[in-house]
């Protein structure tokens, strides 16, 4: 199979730092288009009347920070083609296979947490989840990759 596409999901973790690394790099090796996805996560929204913060000021808050975010991993990238920008609002593990799935992309990359035990049960695992319902290949980094 040839990776033409490699979609890498991102957030503001460290976990995310080395899969965008091995997404970057994976792609310069094949010569692929990179899209870099971070999703607005709504639960991360915080609007709060007493604080005078509204819904659309913390959507624009997380939206800034996704950009943010977005440029800092595009910096460490020094390809010849463009990298394509995706911030969509939603669950992330569902957002990623909208993203992967219209964008056409061959291969997703991301990192993992690792949450084991009670951690997981509660909080799931999106790169399980991603893994389970996508049909496309996966590429996780582990938490512990140098």
């Amino acid at each position: 199979m040839e990776y033409k596409r490699i979609l890498i999901a991102v957030d503001d973790s460290a976990y995310a730092m080395k899969a965008a690394r091995a997404g970057f790099t994976l792609a310069q090796l094949l010569n692929a288009t990179v899209g870099i996805v971070y999703v607005i996560n709504k639960s991360k929204e915080v609007v709060s009347a007493d604080l005078g913060i509204t819904t659309d000021q913390s959507k624009t808050l997380l939206l800034q920070e996704a950009d943010k975010t977005i440029q800092q991993y595009i910096e460490l990238y020094d390809g010849k083609t463009e990298v394509f920008r995706f911030t969509p609002e939603g669950i992330p593990e569902k957002e990623i296979l909208n993203i992967a799935t219209e964008w056409e992309a061959d291969l997703i990359v991301m990192g993992t947490h690792a949450r084991s035990g009670l951690d997981r049960i509660l909080t799931g695992s999106t790169a399980e989840y991603i893994i389970r319902h996508t049909h496309i290949p996966v590429l996780v980094t582990p938490p512990r990759m140098t």
